[in-house]
Order: structure tokens, then C-alpha cells, then sequence
């Protein structure tokens, strides 16, 4: 969340990926089988929530901005410590007794 507002998480993440492969909003929405309202939605949020734009769109079709690869990345490092953590949490747990 941002400012109590959702922001960005695996599903938003995986649709600016969707929409750097196709350079189309509309086009990564269907990769996704979702509307192409919720997908506008989604971004316009993001963009609105966020400093500058992620997603730049005109006629030719859409494009991420740095900001938004930048995030991407981010996001992907959170999930891979998060992922790790995990992982050694579980190795460090005490074994039970069967």
C-alpha cells in the first residue's frame, strides 16, 4: 500500500511486465484474462499514486517508464528475501516429536 491505498503487488507487477512485452494495456489484459477497464484502472491508480507515471500511453500504444522497471525490480527482490527468509525459517524450526 501507499498512503493506505493499494499500490502494488504480484498481480499489478505481472501486468506492467505484460504490458512491457506487448506495449499495449489492452493486449496485456487479455494475457491475463482480465477486463481491459480493470486493467486501465490498475494503472491509472498506479499512476496516480505514484511521483510521475509508470505507464506512458498514446496512440502508439504504452510503454514503462524507468520508474516502473525500477519497482519492478524491487518488488522482485522483496519476494526472493521473502522467499529465503522462509526457507531458513523453516530449517531453524524445532523438529517434532512424532
Amino acid at each position: 500500500t501507499l498512503d493506505g491505498k493499494n499500490f502494488l503487488g504480484r498481480g499489478r507487477v505481472e501486468l506492467l511486465q505484460r504490458i512491457r512485452e506487448t506495449g499495449s494495456i489492452s493486449k496485456a489484459a487479455k494475457a491475463m484474462k482480465m477486463s481491459y477497464k480493470a486493467a486501465w484502472d490498475a494503472v491509472d491508480a498506479m499512476n496516480a499514486a505514484w511521483q510521475s507515471p509508470l505507464v506512458d500511453s498514446g496512440p502508439g500504444g504504452s510503454r514503462l517508464t524507468e520508474d516502473a522497471e525500477r519497482l519492478i525490480a524491487a518488488f522482485q527482490e522483496a519476494e526472493a528475501r521473502h522467499a529465503a527468509f522462509m526457507v531458513e525459517l523453516g530449517n531453524n524450526l524445532p523438529s517434532r516429536a512424532t
